[in-house]
């Protein structure tokens, strides 16, 4: 059971910081964040690449409860980006829970 400790806080960490991109890209933008413009375009690659990677799982499922709210996707189809965005905010959260460790052991 102490094992799963960590997987938990490194999803929860993810997930966190995958609100804080969101949101703040929200609130800057006046739109809920998705796959299509002005969060990911051509001829921003880097902007693109960094809103995806930061706010990805939530565009995610915005854009699947969009598909799904038209009736274009079964729901199965739901479930399965559902579980694809919480796998993608578990490896955001590793990633984010790596990098404060190594800045704390720069610090120290």
């Amino acid at each position: 059971m102490m094992a799963l400790v960590p997987i938990c806080f490194t999803f929860l960490a993810g997930l966190t910081l995958c609100g804080l991109v969101g949101s703040t890209l929200e609130l800057v933008t006046g739109r809920r964040v998705s796959f299509g413009e002005p969060f990911v375009a051509n001829g921003h690659v880097l902007r693109s690449l960094a809103a995806t990677a930061g706010a990805g799982p939530f565009m995610l499922v915005n854009e699947a409860l969009a598909a799904w709210r038209r009736e274009h996707v079964p729901t199965l189809f739901m479930l399965i980006c559902i579980l694809l965005a919480g796998g993608w905010a578990l490896a955001t959260g590793i990633v984010a829970v790596d990098l404060a460790q190594r800045a704390a052991a720069l610090l120290s």
